[in-house]
């Protein structure tokens, strides 16, 4: 691995050990563009090293008390049949709309959370009003299903739809929240990587160099998902988030 892939593999793990979400938006622009790995590869080896390193993750914030059970139960149940569904989609899907819905898909985890960092309180707002539990396990459902098909589509982990979804549907805190989403994203990014193993071709070694990477960047950013204000952390990430979604359409078009 190149020092660019080390320090991808840092990014992503701190990524998702701080909030919970953008593993897979690191990982796989990495895998393709830094180290040469074949698309269908690429998006196939992203899930597997962000569903080890979110596993880990989320183990990490469940002994702090921030791992709400009974909704990551919930939400993977529904989201692990979207994903497994949407890796079946993925693997006859031309690597061009895939690349470009992943693009998009970054594009909108920008707007997010540049939207949540501008305005840090109305989750807690919204949260204070839950809907009603039949409602709200609805939307909890199809929020699953919906993250469940991108994951395996295009190869997100889904945290940064995740996160909101708990807080809004589920009335948990963001720090909660952030944990809860790190074993969403573990059951569903190991669905879609279930999906392509054996389809595509695996370079495990590179793989496993990649997750050791990860997990790394991983414990620092669950030490300081609990000590940092995320306000200014979500909108430099944003502004990479649009840099790097503007040169993907670039490069694939």
């Amino acid at each position: 691995m190149t020092v660019w892939g080390v320090l991808a593999g840092l990014a992503t793990g701190f990524s998702l050990g701080l909030l919970g979400s953008g593993g897979s938006i690191i990982a796989l622009p990495a895998l393709v563009y830094l180290l040469g790995v074949a698309s269908k590869s690429a998006l196939a080896m992203s899930l597997g090293v962000v569903g080890v390193t979110a596993a880990l993750a989320a183990a990490d914030h469940g002994r702090h008390g921030n791992v709400d059970v009974p909704a990551a139960g919930l939400f993977a149940l529904f989201g692990v049949g979207g994903s497994l569904v949407g890796s079946r989609i993925g693997m006859v899907t031309p690597v061009l709309v895939q690349m470009t819905l992943f693009a998009l898909v970054m594009y909108a985890a920008a707007w997010r959370m540049l939207r949540h960092a501008s305005a840090p309180h109305v989750p807690s707002v919204v949260a204070s009003r839950p809907a009603k539990p039949f409602r709200r396990v609805i939307r909890i459902a199809l929020a699953a299903v919906g993250v469940g098909l991108l994951t395996g589509l295009v190869g997100v982990g889904g945290g940064f739809l995740v996160v909101p979804a708990l807080v809004l549907f589920s009335g948990l805190t963001m720090k909660r929240a952030i944990g809860t989403s790190l074993a969403v994203v573990a059951a569903n990014a190991g669905a879609g990587f279930y999906g392509y193993l054996g389809k595509v071709p695996i370079d495990w070694t590179l793989m496993e160099v990649f997750v050791g990477t990860t997990l790394l960047g991983s414990v620092f950013g669950t030490r300081l998902s609990s000590r940092l204000s995320h306000g200014s952390l979500k909108r430099g990430f944003a502004w990479f988030l649009v840099f790097v979604a503007s040169y993907i359409l670039l490069k694939n078009n």
